[in-house]
Order: structure tokens, then C-alpha cells, then sequence
């Protein structure tokens, strides 16, 4: 009797600059940004290990040095980490190929490949078990979605093998399928180290295109759980609130699940209504009357009384002032809203900015 294969190992591409997401990330890499109470990276790194994930090497570029102080060698996650920094911007593939040495995976071992601002509920153990049923070079985690215009689409066979990587449709004609690529991978180790050494390489444009064209072999596993690309302040925003409501899966939320999460130093006013997953930081204070919903405050930021606040990201230190309205805005870093203003439809304050009472304000029919 043979005893199963060990869950392979796995890259994560944590590189990104997050530029859609500023000014979040001014001071934090996108997968540091806290999302439900921790960086948005603990859940992915939680989640690999959960599926049975020992060794993993992040892939780091941007705001390198923040990682590894934070996150040592993993072994408080039950996690072997190792950080590869690179030196000039590689794309994903390039990225991918840079890490290779740090990989203990032979030739035809499969390794995992994770986006670093993908929150997911993929059954990662089933997309390996694909990869090893099919006998594929490349598998790819594939979802459905409404409206594929914003993303690259994935048509596949009756076996679920890929036939095609299409660029963003531009007209009905083009969307031939609701399928597209979700950011997760298992690669043969043979077809890492086939990935062109120091420069920039997309897998997306050029490494999966000339793998097909080649005649490899590249499966589709269609995953239609919780999936959601957390590159904007709206989705991030929504992304911790649905780990805090526990539709999106995450063994590392810092407390139950529920319709507010209020870390430890935090104060919250008595009458204070928290509501949709919203997340208080550490050392953060929400005064009395104030109404916070689906939001994230975080650490040692301040909302004063009757402040109503939805849908919106406060950064770190950030004052929010009493009887402002923020619906759907981002306030950087130690940015100062002053009362009564109101700031709605994806305002956002940059880190440091200084708003006074009154300056901003909306009319009843706008």
C-alpha cells in the first residue's frame, strides 16, 4: 500500500506596489494591510497550512523589509518560511523563476503558486489533487464570474483542459466563456525552472500562451466558492468585512465571527453602533453616537461622536472628526478629517492631509 504524496510546497507573489490601492499603501505592502483585525497575508499564509502546506517563499518587492520582522520564519503559523527580495520588478513569471533555488521540489514534484491579493475560499488540497489525477504540466484555479470584461478568460475542453488564454474582451463577441484565470497554480517544478532567468516574465501573457502552443498539458479546476481580487480600497474593504461575517473562510480572524470585530486596546462609546463586519483596530477609539458600518478603523485611529461612517477604510492614527459622513472613502495614514465634512463615492485623503470643519460637503441631491 502506498501512502499519499506530501502537500507540495508554495510560492507566494507578495511583490505587487498596490498602486490601485493608495494610500493604503503608501507606508504597508498591499499584503500587509490589515483585513479583519491581522495583515491580509496571515489569512493566506493560514489557509496554505490549514491544507496541509509546510514550506512556503514569499516572492518580495515592494516595501521588502516589512515582511520578515513581522512574520520570522513562520514557525508561529506552523509555517517554514523563506523571503526572496527582487532587485528590479520581474512580472509574475519572472517573479516565479526568481525563487526557484529556495524550492526543495524535484523536477516533477507540483508546486503551489499563490496571488498575494486573492481572498478565496479554494479547496487548495482538490486543486493538487487535479493536478496530479490529469497528469498536467500547469493547473490553474478558474471561477465564474458575471462580467468577465475586467479579466483574462480561460476557455477549457470537456476534460477541463485549457484551450485558450484570451485577453480582456472588448465586445459581447469576445466573451466565450465565464471562466477566468483566479490566481492560484500548481506548477511542475520543471516548468518553473523553464521560466527565462532574470528578467520580466508575465505567465499570464507569455509563459501560459507558449506552454499551450508548445502542446503541454494545462488543466482548469473550476472553483466556484468565495473568490475576491482585493486590488481596489472597495473590495478590500468588503473583503474584511466578509472574513469578519464568515463568508469569506479564514482560520487566522482574531475572534468570532459576527457583525463587528473590536481588537484588544480598542475603546468603542457605550452607544457607539459597529454593524457589517466591522473591524476597530488596536489602540483605535469610536466615540459615543457614532455609527460605523462595514468599515475598517485601524490602529490608533479616531471616529468622534456622531460620526457615520460606511463602507470605508481609516488609516492608522487617522482622526475622523464628530459628525462626519465618510460612504465609501479612504483616509490615509494619520490623515485629519475635521467635522462636519462629507466625503462619499471613493474620496480618498492622502496620508497626512489636514481636511477642516466643514471644508467638504455634498447637497441632498448629489
Amino acid at each position: 500500500m502506498t501512502t499519499a504524496p506530501a502537500t507540495p510546497e508554495a510560492i507566494l507573489l507578495v511583490g505587487g506596489k498596490g498602486t490601485r490601492l493608495r494610500p493604503m499603501t503608501v507606508n504597508t505592502p498591499k499584503p500587509m494591510v490589515p483585513a479583519a483585525g491581522v495583515p491580509f497575508l496571515t489569512h493566506q499564509l493560514a489557509r496554505a497550512r490549514a491544507a496541509g502546506v509546510e514550506h512556503i517563499v514569499l516572492a518580495t518587492s515592494y516595501l521588502a523589509e516589512v515582511f520578515e520582522p513581522y512574520f520570522g520564519d513562520g514557525s508561529s503559523l506552523g509555517l517554514h518560511l523563506e523571503y526572496v527580495t527582487e532587485q528590479e520588478p520581474l512580472g509574475t513569471g519572472g517573479a516565479i523563476r526568481n525563487v526557484a533555488s529556495r524550492l526543495r521540489s524535484g523536477p516533477d514534484d507540483p508546486v503551489l503558486i499563490f496571488n498575494g491579493d486573492i481572498l478565496t475560499g479554494l479547496d487548495i488540497r482538490a486543486l493538487v489533487d487535479t493536478h496530479r489525477t490529469t497528469g498536467a504540466d500547469v493547473s490553474l484555479h478558474l471561477t465564474r464570474v458575471t462580467d468577465p470584461r475586467a479579466y483574462g478568460l480561460v476557455p477549457t475542453d470537456a476534460t477541463g483542459r485549457v484551450t485558450a488564454f484570451l485577453e480582456k474582451p472588448q465586445t459581447a463577441e469576445e466573451i466565450v466563456t465565464d471562466q477566468i484565470n483566479a490566481g492560484a497554480y500548481v506548477f511542475n517544478r520543471s516548468v518553473i525552472d523553464s521560466i527565462p532567468a532574470g528578467r520580466s516574465v508575465s505567465v499570464e501573457r507569455e509563459t501560459f500562451p507558449g506552454l499551450l502552443a508548445a502542446g503541454a498539458h494545462l488543466q482548469g479546476m473550476v472553483d466556484s466558492t468565495y473568490w475576491l481580487d482585493l486590488g481596489t480600497p472597495q473590495a478590500f474593504v468588503r473583503g474584511s468585512a466578509d472574513l469578519v461575517l464568515g463568508r469569506a473562510p479564514s482560520p487566522a480572524v482574531p475572534g468570532r465571527c459576527g457583525d463587528r470585530l473590536i481588537l484588544d486596546s480598542a475603546q468603542v462609546a457605550r452607544d457607539a453602533k459597529l454593524t457589517g463586519g466591522t473591524v476597530i483596530g488596536p489602540a483605535a477609539r469610536v466615540g459615543a453616537g457614532a455609527s460605523i458600518d462595514g468599515s475598517t478603523v485601524l490602529a490608533g485611529a479616531v471616529v468622534e461622536e456622531g460620526a457615520q461612517v460606511r463602507d470605508s477604510l481609516i488609516g492608522a492614527r487617522a482622526r475622523i472628526g464628530a459628525r462626519t459622513v465618510l460612504q465609501g472613502a479612504v483616509v490615509g495614514d494619520g490623515a485629519l478629517v475635521g467635522p462636519d465634512n462629507e466625503l462619499r463615492d471613493g474620496v480618498r485623503v492622502w496620508c497626512g492631509a489636514d481636511i477642516p470643519a466643514g471644508a467638504v460637503r455634498f447637497s441632498s441631491d448629489q
